[in-house]
């Protein structure tokens, strides 16, 4: 079990790390091309993207795995129900967006934008769209077909926003009949990700062979939003958690200062995504196995040892960025007008350590049926995150909105702890999580702030850690490995 398990994440996490390494990669070239003020509406429009995606797929791709576990239900059904829930949603919301363009880029304060604000909403849209696709290939346990899916259209994106923003404006005379146009500036980075949604796509688009209008079942398409309703709003809660803060920014400072801070806040976030990449590996090839075996009597061991697992993994994470924080950030960020933003990185980044441990507890309320529970929670989290970003912003700026993901993450995380121990009790090793964590913390507060040039006492501290970790844990890596 165990060798299927984490070789299916391994694969998921290969996938996330390239997917995601490309936007890593790709935000220096934003930053060294264009500024804070000028590369903000690329930040400023992508922080609402998740709310959007939220209503567009409606948690219909938790809900696809949970009831395809049902055994009287036929898959074509299930997944004709779904995607074209999904596709009906889509194609309304390209109506909308296309008929009050307009509008809608005056609100967002880009009235000269909206040729671009029209390929954003395409991009959301096809990304909706793959989601039932991909998430048949993650149930019929098809990592690699899934990861090729998203390593090429990444890959295009990639070499598109090289080409445009970094080949093309070196030769004046253009490439293959293109020119640089420097009125388009920050919108070649919106063209290329509008060509990665079209790609990704079309090659996940054969498992639409399962897909027919006549399937569709409007009574099991009930039950799925009685069940996938409180998802999909505990999912906009959690992206009012995780993105609005950058309107927060946008609205409660002067608009210049606005911009600038949107675009250091915006940049400097992206060095958390390395907890980020491990935390999306591990729920691409976790989740499938939760929902497949939450009839099995060890389940709840096996919750608990996985549970040890993803937070050891995150604290090495943790400190290994940490500890090297200071030069990883300046050869990321590259434009020193950013630096200002580092110190705000370790308080981001644990506060990410903390929503993936929250999202690893939520899985119990998802198995008991009861996701209402996650709804509740994640409408606590966003009265939280609105509170002292509204509060404290106009004052403190991006450190309010720092202080206020790390605050409502940790909340969210205990809060989830000690209900599911209630409803759904499993016997996490609470006090070795616990001594892991505040030696995380501890190591990296002290590598950060006292010996932050020195990196060969910092990572002579990261070793000891690993080292200390593995005669610790020696009993369940031999089982782990026997296993395997």
């Amino acid at each position: 079990m165990y060798k299927k398990l984490f070789g299916q994440t391994a694969v998921y996490g290969l996938s996330s790390v390239l997917v995601r390494i490309f936007p890593f990669l790709i935000a220096p070239i934003v930053t060294k091309a264009f500024g804070p003020a000028a590369s903000s509406p690329f930040v400023d429009w992508y922080s609402i993207a998740g709310v959007i995606t939220v209503f567009l797929t409606h948690g219909m791709e938790t809900s696809f795995f949970r009831f395809a576990q049902e055994s009287d239900i036929d898959k074509k059904t299930l997944i004709s129900t779904c995607a074209l829930s999904i596709l009906g949603t889509g194609f309304i919301y390209l109506l909308l967006g296309y008929v009050f363009r307009q509008d809608l880029a005056n609100a967002f304060e880009t009235p000269d934008q909206v040729n671009y604000l029209v390929i954003f909403l395409f991009i959301l849209s096809f990304d909706a769209f793959s989601t039932i696709p991909s998430a048949v290939l993650r149930l019929e346990g098809k990592p690699v077909q899934y990861m090729l899916s998203k390593v090429i259209g990444s890959l295009a994106y990639y070499f598109l926003v090289v080409f445009f923003i970094k080949w093309l404006p070196k030769y004046p005379n253009g490439i293959l009949g293109l020119k640089y146009d420097p009125e388009i500036g920050v919108g070649y980075v919106f063209i290329a990700n509008l060509v990665q949604s079209i790609i990704t796509l079309a090659i996940v688009g054969k498992e639409f062979v399962n897909f027919s209008f006549r399937k569709f079942d409007f009574k099991l398409w009930k039950r799925i939003m009685n069940y996938s309703w409180p998802v999909m709003i505990a999912g906009l809660a959690g992206i009012v958690n995780q993105t609005l803060d950058r309107q927060f920014l946008k609205y409660l400072l002067p608009k210049e200062e606005a911009k600038h801070q949107i675009g250091v806040y915006g940049a400097v976030y992206k060095i958390a995504t390395f907890i980020t990449v491990f935390r999306q590996a591990y729920q691409l090839g976790i989740e499938p196995y939760f929902f497949s075996s939450f009839k099995d009597k060890n389940n709840h061991k096996t919750y608990a040892v996985l549970m040890d697992i993803f937070v050891i993994c995150n604290c090495l994470i943790y400190i290994g960025l940490m500890v090297n924080l200071q030069w990883i950030s300046e050869r990321y960020l590259k434009n020193p007008l950013y630096y200002e933003g580092i110190e705000i990185i370790p308080f981001v980044m644990l506060g990410a350590l903390f929503l993936g441990i929250y999202l690893n507890l939520s899985i119990w309320y998802k198995l008991s049926d009861k996701t209402r529970v996650g709804l509740y929670i994640s409408l606590i989290g966003a009265a939280i995150t609105i509170f002292i970003n509204f509060t404290f912003i106009p004052k403190y700026g991006y450190w309010a909105s720092a202080f206020a993901a790390l605050i409502t993450y940790f909340s969210m995380m205990i809060i989830s702890y000690i209900w599911g121990k209630i409803q759904y009790p499993i016997h996490y090793n609470i006090k070795k999580i616990c001594i892991y964590l505040l030696l995380s913390i501890m190591i990296s507060t002290v590598s950060f702030y006292y010996f932050r040039d020195n990196y060969l006492i910092g990572n002579g501290l990261f070793i000891l850690f690993i080292a200390f970790l593995a005669y610790n844990e020696r009993t369940m890596i031999n089982k782990i490995l026997r296993r395997s």
